[in-house]
C-alpha cells in the first residue's frame, strides 16, 4: 500500500464541531439508528469504544446498549464535542456509562482493553491511518469487534480498500461488510 493511500490529501481535515449538527439531529434515527446498526454487537456489561465520538450520536446509543454495568469509552479530538456529549448525556441519563477521553491527531489515549470499537464516518480524517488502526487493534480484547464505516462521498471504493489493507495488515480480520446507509463499513475481529 502506498502512502499516499493512507494518508489524507489537502483536503482532509477534521469535521469542525458546529458542523455536526447538520448530521447528529433527530432526523439521523431514521437513516442510522443505534440500537439496530449496533445492537448485534453490544451485550450488558461490555466495554465498548466510540472513536471520533463527536457529540455522542452512536456513543449514547452505546451506553443504553451496554447497560447499567457496561461503559462506553467516548474519544474525540475535540474538546468542544466532549462537552456536547457530557450534557446530551446526563440529560439521556447515561452519563455515568460514558467516559470521555480527549485525544491527540497521534494517539487515542485509550490503554484499557474493549470488546467492541465504533468508527464512524472517521477514518478518513485521521493522518496516520496504519498508526491509528495499531492502536485500535492493541486495544481490543481477544475475539471483540470493531466496525470501521466511512461516508460513500468522501471515501471511494480504492480508499476504502486501502483502509481495509491496512486494518488487515495491523492484525484485524474482515468478518463482514455490513450494510450501512450512504456508507462503505466493515467489521473485523
Amino acid at each position: 500500500m502506498s502512502e499516499s493511500e493512507t494518508k489524507p490529501t489537502s483536503a482532509t481535515r477534521v469535521c469542525p464541531w458546529w458542523m455536526c449538527y447538520t448530521f447528529d439531529n433527530p432526523l439521523r434515527r431514521l437513516v442510522h439508528q443505534p440500537g439496530k446498526l449496533l445492537g448485534p454487537y453490544l451485550r450488558p456489561g461490555m466495554t465498548a469504544m466510540d472513536v471520533g465520538c463527536g457529540m455522542g450520536y452512536f456513543s449514547l446509543g452505546m451506553a443504553r446498549l451496554v447497560g447499567e454495568s457496561g461503559r462506553v469509552i467516548a474519544v474525540d479530538l475535540q474538546q468542544r464535542m466532549l462537552d456536547v456529549l457530557t450534557k446530551r448525556a446526563a440529560r439521556a441519563g447515561v452519563l455515568s456509562r460514558i467516559r470521555t477521553r480527549r485525544c491527540s491527531p497521534d494517539n487515542i489515549g485509550v490503554n484499557e482493553p474493549v470488546d467492541f470499537i465504533l468508527s464512524f464516518w472517521m477514518v478518513h480524517e485521521v493522518a496516520d491511518i496504519p498508526g491509528l488502526l495499531e492502536q485500535l487493534r492493541a486495544g481490543l480484547k481477544p475475539g471483540g469487534k470493531c466496525l470501521i464505516v466511512e461516508p460513500r462521498w468522501h471515501v471511494r471504493v480504492p480508499r476504502f480498500q486501502s483502509i481495509l489493507a491496512a486494518a488487515e495488515k495491523a492484525g484485524f480480520r474482515l468478518l463482514a461488510k455490513p450494510r450501512v446507509r450512504f456508507s462503505r463499513a466493515a467489521l473485523f475481529e
